[in-house]
């Protein structure tokens, strides 16, 4: 079974920065893929960004230019540095993983960007 914890939401002032960490236990197939959404208050959960194990990456039109997804497949963890945050951006940020036996969600972290 996997498990996918997030870590490093909080809250931050517009212009800040976080750095959201992810890191997958159990016993699992190596990651194709692994990337980030979110889901603001009242609204649908969007995909944010993802990185494929060759290292290829891909963001919202949203987000991009000020985040950043990294991952260590060493250790099955992904990352996503956010930059010049906007009170846009306050969402509960969710960290996702799959291979070829399925797609995992991790329990979420709240980023909330607020003066």
């Amino acid at each position: 079974q996997v498990q996918l914890v997030e870590s490093g939401g909080g809250l931050v002032q517009p212009g800040g920065s976080l750095r959201l960490s992810c890191a997958a236990s159990g016993s699992f197939s190596s990651f194709n893929g692994m990337g980030w959404y979110r889901q603001a208050p009242g609204k649908q959960r969007e995909w944010v960004a993802s990185m494929a194990d060759g290292g290829s990456t891909n963001y919202a039109n949203s987000v991009k230019g000020r985040f950043t997804i990294s991952r260590d497949n060493a250790k099955n963890a992904v990352y996503l540095q956010m930059n010049s945050l906007k009170p846009e951006d306050t969402a509960v940020y969710y960290c996702n993983a799959n291979n070829f036996q399925g797609a995992y969600w991790g329990k979420g972290t709240l980023v909330t960007v607020s003066s």
